[in-house]
């Protein structure tokens, strides 16, 4: 290999998709995106969502098909992990004794489940999802509407137990805090969900500790001990606790890290000529003055277009504002900003929510900080203006939902 290639360490959506930055902007050196999964680049937020209700998703959630690689020069090398970087040397180790040489680095890691660290956590019949292989493995074990108890009241925790639910299942959610979702939503808006899964006859239960994971015959979970002594049978449990980046690679290669490896808004690490992206970059927000780390889809979609234009030597910094999706029964659910959950907000809705149609706000001293709409489509963009303004905003001009959006955004620019 010649030393103006980039290795991409990371074969995701953010992975793949930077190979595709590069060559779209020009770049004509060799790029090798590396994989320890043994499938094509593939998106994953259909595995907690049709995958568990449809079945397994196979090549829809690929990224580009096939041949998209050869066609492109990008050399992809998959079921291979990367064991070592050494930045010093721009070198990167592979299982066995194989190396590559790198002029650009780019480390599209990822995240990994969170593991429940109780008695019985590797009983068979314990889910977690990630992979594609995760969402094959709990679309089966969902058959036959099983006495499902879902660990974590998060997105991917809510989402399965709106999955097996929806396939006939007996489901329980236990969550540390007292209402799932209250900590990134509110609680007002928090409720929204919980009313949402217990009104379709989803336990769902507050405040609760998991001491241990019982086992039956044959190493299988058959019930789930809380801290109160309360025993829940359970014919399959779903650990959905939250995700960690995978940032071993970064630690022993010695780039700056915390919550994710630390790059700047050009998404350059501590090292020269070594990026991050995805759910394991912490990236210096240069509309939110911090740094922040997203582990959603769009992130990943979009970094990529900065990796590569920083590689190309362009100053593109990254701002998009945080988004993500959800669907759960028949709701589907936008937000798009950036809350600070230690610091109290204001909400307003715009609409009824109990026809189910409606769209929330977060403001901060009467500026929209973050916005949600459940069921409403095609306002994100809307949103995103009223918060890059900056400005105070007309709360009963935002409650109204006969005031359009874009309208309200040019009232507070003039």
């Amino acid at each position: 290999m010649s030393a103006n290639d980039v290795v991409i360490v990371g074969a995701g959506l953010a992975g793949a998709k930077t190979a595709e930055a590069l060559r779209a902007g020009g770049y004509g050196g060799g790029i090798v995106l590396v994989g320890e999964e043994r499938h094509l680049p593939y998106e994953r937020p259909a595995l907690s969502k049709e995958g568990l209700i449809d079945g397994p998703v196979g090549e829809k959630v690929q990224v580009h098909p096939e041949g998209w690689y050869a066609e492109h020069d990008v050399d992809l090398i998959t079921d291979c992990p990367v064991t070592d970087v050494d930045v010093r040397a721009h070198r990167v180790s592979l299982t066995g004794s194989a190396s590559l040489r790198y002029e650009s680095l780019v480390l599209t890691t990822g995240a990994a489940p969170r593991r429940l660290r109780v008695e019985g956590s590797d009983l068979g019949g314990v889910h977690h999802l990630r992979t594609v292989e995760d969402s094959t493995a709990l679309y089966a074990a969902l058959a036959g509407a099983p006495r499902t108890v879902v660990i974590g009241g998060g997105w991917i925790g809510l989402e399965v137990a709106a999955a097996a639910r929806s396939r006939g299942a007996e489901v329980t959610v236990l969550e540390q805090a007292p209402v799932p979702m209250e900590r990134v939503l509110g609680t007002r808006m928090a409720d929204v969900l919980l009313r949402a899964h217990r009104d379709r006859g989803v336990d769902v239960r507050g405040g609760v500790e998991v001491r241990a994971l019982l086992p039956q015959g044959h190493g299988r979970v058959a019930a789930v001990l809380l801290g109160d002594g309360t025993v829940l049978a359970a014919d399959v449990v779903v650990v959905g606790i939250g995700a960690q980046p995978r940032t071993e690679l970064a630690q022993r290669s010695g780039l700056e890290v915390s919550n994710g490896i630390v790059v700047d808004a050009g998404l350059r690490s501590s090292a020269p000529d070594v990026y991050a992206a995805g759910d394991t970059a912490n990236a210096w927000h240069p509309t939110l003055g911090r740094h922040l780390r997203v582990e959603h889809w769009d992130n990943a979609l979009h970094q990529p277009e900065t990796v590569a234009a920083s590689i190309l030597g362009v100053d593109a910094p990254y701002d998009r504002l945080p988004y993500f999706f959800s669907d759960q029964y028949d709701l589907g659910l936008e937000y798009t900003g950036w809350v600070d959950p230690t610091v109290a907000h204001d909400v307003v809705v715009r609409g009824d929510e109990a026809s189910g149609r409606f769209m929330a706000f977060w403001l901060r001293d009467g500026r929209v900080a973050a916005g949600m709409g459940v069921n409403e489509w095609g306002q994100m963009d809307a949103v995103q203006d009223l918060i890059r303004s900056g400005s105070l905003v007309d709360l009963s001009l935002l409650a109204d939902p006969d005031v359009p959006l874009p309208d309200l955004d040019a009232s507070v620019r003039t």
